[in-house]
């Protein structure tokens, strides 16, 4: 009788599996596991396709970020978040360069002294009105606080570039610029100048005023035209007198308080209001 090993396996020769059956076998379930692994992902990879081609793009080039246009919703932003819309400028930075004159004459404003006449004209092309314009420089000028308060002299609108003996404009910022520029100022197109015969206010600062100024738009408004109009009558710049004092109307407000309280008028409580000089300025 021949005895088996103790290593063989039970049962008959014929009925047990060649060793490379057995190794088919077992790497079956493994192969299927592995297909239906690969047939997922390729199904989940095509679907990804799918909802990047069906998305939608920003405006340009494929692929691109949308740019240069404040009106558009930020893409990739999380949701319900919108890129800001920036504030528009209330004026144009630069207009026609041509200028529309108030009409008519006004009343003769103070009480003694000859008269000084000036002419008002506002760039075109900036919507602003030229009567509206003309009448707030009228009352400023007109105002008992204000330059004819001396009795040295008395003011007049008029229509006519030849009856005038200066002219106060209302000019863009580049506009303004260039103008100051032709007598050697530098403003970089922010603040308000005076040249002979001409007075150029700064439709920024006009519809603006300045950061801090502490007081309403009126008095900046009144402040400017007044400061502008005192170099035409032959004012310089003056410093501010004391901390929480008024600043004087030739003081440079428009730059800074320096610790005064913002001030449009030349006359505060029927007396000639000053600081001292600023030379050189």
């Amino acid at each position: 009788m021949t005895s088996s090993s103790p290593c063989d396996p039970p049962g008959p020769p014929s009925h047990r599996p060649s060793p490379r059956s057995l190794s088919r076998d077992r790497r079956l379930p493994a192969l299927l596991r592995d297909r239906r692994a690969l047939g997922i992902g390729l199904a989940l990879l095509l679907a990804a396709a799918a909802v990047v081609t069906l998305a939608p793009r920003p405006y340009g080039q494929a692929g691109e970020p949308p740019t240069g246009d404040p009106g558009r919703a930020a893409y990739g932003a999380a949701a319900g978040e919108h890129e800001q819309r920036p504030t528009r400028s209330p004026y144009p930075r630069e207009g026609t360069g041509s200028f529309d004159a108030a009409t008519g004459d006004s009343p003769v404003r103070g009480t003694a002294g000859p008269v000084r006449r000036y002419r008002v004209a506002v760039e075109s092309g900036t919507g602003q009105d030229v009567a509206a314009f003309a009448a707030t420089v009228d009352e400023v000028l007109g105002d008992p606080r204000g330059w004819t308060a001396s009795e040295e002299f008395r003011v007049q609108r008029v229509a006519e570039a030849d009856d005038a003996d200066f002219t106060v404009y209302l000019a863009t910022p580049d506009t303004s610029e260039r103008m100051c520029a032709e007598g050697g100022l530098s403003t970089e197109g922010y603040t308000s100048c005076r040249l002979p015969g001409r007075v150029i206010i700064n439709l920024a600062r006009w519809l603006e005023a300045v950061p801090d100024y502490g007081a309403p738009l009126e008095i900046y408004r009144a402040y400017v035209i007044n400061h502008e109009v005192g170099h035409e009558f032959g004012g310089e710049h003056q410093a501010c007198p004391a901390p929480g004092e008024p600043a004087p109307v030739m003081q440079q407000q428009t730059y800074g308080l320096d610790g005064c309280v913002a001030n449009a008028w030349p006359y505060v409580d029927g007396s000639r209001y000053e600081g001292k000089l600023v030379p050189g300025i």
